[in-house]
C-alpha cells in the first residue's frame, strides 16, 4: 500500500527519510549489534545519542548558553503544573493569556498554586484570533507571563511576542516548534510536547533560563523539578531513549535540509497554497482571522455538517487522512507540519476543488 498524506494534529508525519534511516538501524545500530530500544541510557553508546541530540537541537535553534535543554517525560500538560511549581515562588503571582484548550488548561492548573490572572482571552469568538493585549493590565510583579504560541486546535499562533519587561514570558510552543526560526533568548522558557514537529509522542523538550532554576517549591514532586533533571544532565532516570533517538535523526534532517530558515520558507508556501485557496473558494472557508492564522494548523468548514464528514469521509478514500476537526469545534483541520511535503498539500487542495465542483 502507498503512503498516504497524514494531516493528523499530533502524532503527526515524520519526514519519510528519517523512518527509513530508523527502519535500516533497528536490529543493528552503528555496528552495535542491538537496537536502540535496547540500550541501556547509561551506556556510552546511548549518552553519544542524548548528547548528539542536545547539540544539533543547540545549534538549529542558537539556544544560548545560559539555557539548559531537557528532554523529559509527562507531556505538555504535565509542564502545566510544572512550570507553577518550578517558577511561582517569588510574588507568587503570574499572568496568563487564553487562546485556546491548552493555554486553558494551563491556567486552571496553576490557579492551584497562586495568585494567577486571565489578562487577555479570544474565547469569545471561539479562539479565531489572537487577542490585543494592553500593558496596563499586566502583573509588574508576576513571577512568569505565559503563552501557547501555536494553538494547534484553532490555528492561531503570535506573529508579535507580549513585551513583558522584566518578567520571564514562557510559552507553549508545542506545535510550531522547529518550525521557524525562534528567539530563545526572549523567553524564559520554551517548551512543547515532540509528538507534532519533532518526534513521535513521549518526549516533551523544555528549554529553561538557567537563572529560573533551583527555585521550587518545598512540595514539588522530584520528576517535576526542573533544577533536578538539569543537575542529572536529563537522565536522572530512565528517558524515553527511542523517541529521543528519532528527535536526533529529525534535527540531522533539518540540518540538511537547510536548517530552520529554510523550514520557514517551506512552510510559508504550503500555507499560502492552502490560504489562498481558502480565501478564493465558494464552499469552503477558514475560521481564523488573516492576521494570526498560523503556518501549522488550517481549520477550515463549509456551511454544512453533512458536506463537512462528507468531505472527511471522501478524502480519507482518496488517501488524505486525519482532516476531521477537533471534537470543540468541528470542521476539519488540516496540520501541515515540517515533513508535510508541498505534494500532500497540492494534493489536498486539487481534492477540494474536486469537491467543491462536484457538491455545488
Amino acid at each position: 500500500m502507498s503512503r498516504v498524506y497524514n494531516f493528523s494534529a499530533g502524532p503527526s508525519m515524520l519526514p519519510e527519510e528519517v523512518l527509513k534511516k530508523a527502519a535500516a538501524e533497528m536490529l543493528d545500530y552503528e555496528g552495535s549489534g542491538q537496537s536502540v530500544m535496547e540500550m541501556s541510557h547509561r551506556s556510552k553508546i546511548y549518552d553519544s545519542i542524548i548528547k548528539g541530540a542536545e547539540s544539533l537541537l543547540r545549534e538549529l535553534m542558537n539556544i544560548p548558553d545560559n539555557y539548559k535543554v531537557l528532554f523529559l517525560q509527562g507531556g505538555a500538560s504535565t509542564q502545566f503544573a510544572a512550570i507553577p511549581l518550578n517558577f511561582l515562588n517569588g510574588s507568587g503571582k503570574a499572568d496568563y493569556v487564553i487562546t485556546g484548550q491548552w493555554a486553558k488548561k494551563a491556567f486552571a492548573e496553576a490557579q492551584k498554586y497562586g495568585e494567577v490572572k486571565a489578562v487577555a482571552s479570544s474565547a469569545d469568538k471561539t479562539f479565531s484570533y489572537i487577542p490585543k493585549l494592553n500593558k496596563a493590565d499586566f502583573t509588574p510583579d508576576a513571577d512568569y507571563f505565559y503563552i501557547c504560541m501555536n494553538n494547534t486546535i484553532y490555528g492561531t499562533v503570535y506573529h508579535e511576542l507580549p513585551d513583558t519587561g522584566d518578567v520571564p514570558l514562557i510559552a507553549d510552543i508545542s506545535s510550531c516548534f522547529l518550525s521557524e526560526p525562534l528567539d530563545v533568548s526572549k523567553f524564559g522558557m520554551v517548551y512543547g510536547g515532540a509528538q507534532k514537529n519533532v518526534a513521535p509522542a513521549g518526549l516533551t523538550i523544555c528549554i529553561i533560563r538557567e537563572d529560573l532554576l533551583g527555585k521550587a517549591r518545598d512540595i514539588t514532586p522530584t520528576m517535576l523539578n526542573y533544577q533536578i533533571h538539569a543537575d542529572n544532565n536529563s537522565l536522572y532516570n530512565t528517558p524515553p531513549c527511542y523517541t529521543i533517538y528519532i528527535c536526533k535523526l529529525v534535527l540531522e534532517w533539518l540540518k540538511e535540509n537547510g536548517g530552520l530558515e529554510a523550514m520557514k520558507e517551506r512552510n510559508v508556501k504550503k500555507a499560502k497554497l492552502l490560504y489562498d485557496f481558502l480565501d478564493n473558494s465558494k464552499m469552503f472557508r477558514g475560521t481564523v482571522v488573516p492576521e494570526d492564522r498560523s503556518l501549522m494548523n488550517v481549520p477550515f468548514v463549509t456551511d454544512s455538517d453533512e458536506l463537512n464528514a462528507k468531505f472527511v469521509k471522501e478524502a480519507e478514500a482518496a488517501g488524505l487522512i486525519n482532516l476531521k476537526g477537533h471534537r470543540t469545534v468541528g470542521g476539519m483541520r488540516a496540520s501541515i507540519y515540517n515533513a508535510m511535503p508541498y505534494e500532500g498539500v497540492q494534493k489536498l487542495v486539487d481534492f477540494m476543488a474536486a469537491f467543491e465542483k462536484a457538491n455545488s
